[in-house]
């Protein structure tokens, strides 16, 4: 299986201060790492720098990237960079409101790389929400 994670989940992993790391952490150790596979994208990626420097979890931006990089390297589970195709219409049909756009844009972008989009948010129609 493979997974795209969101931003959430890529900062709950990255920082133990995270409300949800220790959970986000239990997820992660079940994943078995030679049979699957988690992703990022440039979205996701830019997302956990914004937010750990925005939550004062890193200091700036280059601290963040950095954090953001480590943490890649050491998951257990091998990583993937994917890039993004996909436009505006592609977005499924639940999206109604502009706060679901970037959501949708990425569930849709999951599936299709035939993954499935993990989560902490249980609001996403069709995403994997991390128990």
């Amino acid at each position: 299986m493979r997974y795209l994670l969101d931003v959430n989940t890529l900062v709950a992993l990255g920082h133990t201060l995270h409300a949800h790391h220790a959970r986000a952490e239990k997820w992660l150790g079940s994943v078995r790492p030679t049979a699957e596979i988690l992703a990022t994208c440039a979205i996701t990626e830019l997302g956990f720098v914004r937010v750990s420097v925005q939550a004062g979890l890193q200091p700036d931006v280059s601290t963040a990237t950095v954090a953001l990089a480590k943490l890649k390297a050491s998951s257990p589970v091998p990583t993937e960079l994917w890039s993004d195709d996909l436009g505006a219409d592609r977005l499924p049909k639940y999206v109604k409101k502009p706060g679901e756009l970037t959501d949708g844009h990425l569930l849709e972008l999951a599936r299709t790389h035939g993954a499935q989009f993990a989560t902490l948010d249980g609001k996403i129609p069709g995403a994997l929400l991390i128990p």
